[in-house]
């Protein structure tokens, strides 16, 4: 369909060059209703190599699709009204351009949102690089966070302040849905002050996609959801969404290990395998348990999380569990889990992540 569509601009875009050869004598065209000066044939070449910079950007996905766009199309509607009556058909092919301008229009929206707030979240990042995790730093940890900690790799190396997540993903929607829907995520998280934007492009078929966008910032949390990036579905905000947010973000420890060792958690000993978590930042609370075999391995996470952000809406568990592991950095973290509801009558598995890249501290690329 893409080549398809590219292809019909191409040629749209040649034809307009007609115009230009009318307005200079250099070929004569019947067609054109009307004599045509040689500014109006300069308009012409002019529309001609607007559409086909458009069929270029539209193949190369520039950002600024949208502007040569609306641009291209509109000057392209003007002259084929005024000058080539017999020629309403050429408007179809605009239809396409304009359609397209739109979506990438609200791609180059969404995606400056995003750029604003991740230039936000790396202001002022402070540079610990000389200070490291010690082993007399984990004295008062419960004995299997410190053991995780030792297991990880984390002691010996300098505290993790920021890090970048590049994700691929399987999700499926509501329970009992049997087709899993692919995604691509990239998290940007900051530790010493507790903060996290992810954003996520989940294509459902040829013609539909959404964008989406989880923040937790200031200890507030947002979701906005957009249909080809440009029809919102879900913007929400609320104490239910900062609690279920901060409880993600504790969950999400495990990527950055020394982020046990912040100021905003507190650790309560269960029993030599499992040890819960309480962060308190900026007026939210939110509790967590984790879960490590005897290795010193996390493998599970356990939350009671509010499902929805609507006035009556219930805590359920909201389970992580590890599939595998790998090393970034020297750092050993998991690589693949899953992410589960149990709710009251089944247990819904919603999200299939495997973790493609982490970079931490100066590795970080922030892509503003």
């Amino acid at each position: 369909m893409k080549y398809f569509i590219g292809t019909l601009l191409f040629l749209h875009g040649l034809i307009h060059f007609a115009g230009f050869l009318e307005a200079f004598s250099l070929m004569e065209f019947k067609e054109l209703s009307l004599s045509i000066s040689r500014t109006t044939g300069i308009v012409w070449l002019l529309a001609g190599i607007l559409i086909l910079t458009f069929v270029v950007f539209y193949y190369q996905k520039s950002r600024y699709l949208w502007l040569i766009g609306f641009l291209a199309g509109s000057v392209s509607v003007i002259l084929i009204i005024c000058f080539w009556e017999d020629a309403k058909f050429g408007l179809i092919p605009n239809l396409f351009i304009f359609g397209i301008s739109f979506l990438s229009l609200g791609s180059y929206n969404f995606d400056r949102l995003i750029q604003q707030e991740i230039s936000a979240l790396s202001i002022h990042i402070p540079s610990l690089s000389d200070k490291k995790v010690s082993a007399e730093a984990l004295q008062g940890l419960p004995l299997p966070v410190q053991k995780w900690l030792l297991h990880s790799g984390m002691v010996g190396k300098p505290f993790l302040q920021v890090g970048k997540i590049t994700q691929e993903a399987a999700m499926r929607m509501k329970p009992r849905q049997k087709k899993w829907l692919n995604a691509k995520a990239i998290q940007y998280s900051r530790m010493d002050l507790p903060a996290f934007i992810w954003t996520v492009n989940m294509r459902m078929n040829r013609f539909l996609s959404f964008r989406g966008r989880d923040k937790f910032m200031n200890g507030k949390g947002e979701m906005k959801i957009k249909l080809n990036s440009l029809f919102k579905l879900v913007n929400a905000k609320g104490e239910k969404l900062d609690e279920g947010s901060m409880q993600r973000y504790l969950g999400e420890m495990v990527w950055f290990p020394s982020l046990a060792l912040s100021e905003f958690i507190s650790w309560e000993a269960i029993d030599k395998i499992s040890a819960r978590a309480t962060m308190n930042y900026k007026g939210t609370t939110g509790t967590g348990t984790f879960y490590f075999n005897e290795a010193g391995d996390f493998i599970k996470f356990s939350a009671l999380r509010f499902k929805d952000n609507t006035e009556g809406a219930l805590r359920y568990p909201w389970i992580l569990k590890v599939l595998d592991y790998q090393t970034f950095e020297g750092i050993k973290v998991p690589s693949e889990m899953t992410a589960t509801w149990k709710l009251e009558k089944e247990d819904w598995t919603w999200l299939r992540l495997k973790i493609v890249n982490i970079q931490y501290n100066e590795h970080v690329a922030f892509e503003t």
